[in-house]
């Protein structure tokens, strides 16, 4: 029987193992730094099985490449953090940014998965998934036992199955409109809260970069961010709905950057990115149309 790991790796597998291999030492310049600074004992362990997990992942992408002489991508490396700099963002934060990451990894990895044909990519990505879901359990048991896990609003309970009769519906510029779907206040509140946690790292990334010019980049995105967290939690306040709070009393007054610009830069249009997809299913999923103008 042929081996089925020997065909050549097609462009959906490449693109999604470098991508991978980026992402993943990029987070462990993260994570490391991380790792050294934290204070709080709950919060170490989820710290530690992020950290395992990107290390192991760049350990077999490696054997990947090596097997199909494809060049090692140049991703992040001990020049792109400095463990000795002070700490930058709480544990609180760290705790809430490793949620959101778990879910942009479970993200891609279901996505990866339909494209992928190899059995070994195939695989890969699967375990990649899986370590993603259960650190998005830890990180998520660990803020509902702090307190610190924001749940999305409640709504009341229809009493009966209803069915769309008019194009009202879809109306929300002109005339009377109706109230939110739940999955438009879904996406609403998804939006903020991704938005609170980019501003965040804008702000932290902000006070500390090296290159005035990066600086102002970030600047713009913190207020981008603001602008859209207020976009966004007006539609929610006007509908007496609950918007997520902010972070920004997550950074600390360090102004010693832990990581370079390149890094920094790379992870801010890594948000961008999936800021650009969360926008993009938030439209599909959203009939009124001054819902899915914003």
């Amino acid at each position: 029987m042929d081996n089925k790991t020997n065909i050549r790796l097609t462009a959906a597998e490449l693109s999604s193992l470098w991508s991978q291999y980026v992402n993943d030492t990029a987070s462990v310049c993260v994570l490391e730094h991380s790792l050294t600074k934290v204070e709080d004992e709950e919060v170490r362990p989820v710290i530690e099985y992020a950290l395992n997990c990107s290390l192991r992942h760049i350990e077999e992408l490696h054997t990947l490449f090596t097997k199909d002489d494809v060049p090692i991508p140049v991703g992040f490396s001990k020049k792109d953090v400095k463990l000795d700099a002070p700490k930058l963002l709480s544990d609180t934060f760290t705790l809430m940014y490793l949620r959101q990451m778990s879910i942009l990894a479970m993200t891609t990895s279901s996505l990866a998965i339909g494209v992928v044909t190899r059995s070994d990519v195939v695989s890969f990505h699967q375990s990649v998934l899986q370590e993603s879901v259960t650190l998005q359990d830890l990180s998520r048991e660990v803020m509902l036992k702090q307190g610190t896990y924001i749940r999305p609003p409640f709504i009341s309970t229809p009493d009966h199955v209803d069915f769309v009769q008019k194009h009202s519906f879809l109306a929300g510029f002109i005339g009377e409109r109706r109230p939110l779907t739940a999955i438009e206040i879904t996406h609403l509140f998804i939006n903020v809260q991704t938005n609170a946690i980019g501003k965040t790292l804008m702000m932290a990334f902000s006070q500390c970069a090296n290159n005035e010019e990066i600086t102002q980049y970030f600047l713009k995105g913190k207020k981008i961010s603001q602008k859209h967290i207020d976009l966004f939690s007006s539609v929610l306040k006007k509908e007496d709905l609950p918007a997520p709070m902010s972070w920004d009393t997550a950074v600390t007054d360090s102004t010693y950057s832990p990581f370079s610009d390149k890094l920094m830069m790379f992870h801010t249009t890594a948000m961008i990115a999936a800021g650009i997809g969360n926008y993009g299913t938030a439209m599909a999923a959203s009939p009124r149309r001054d819902i899915a103008f914003k």
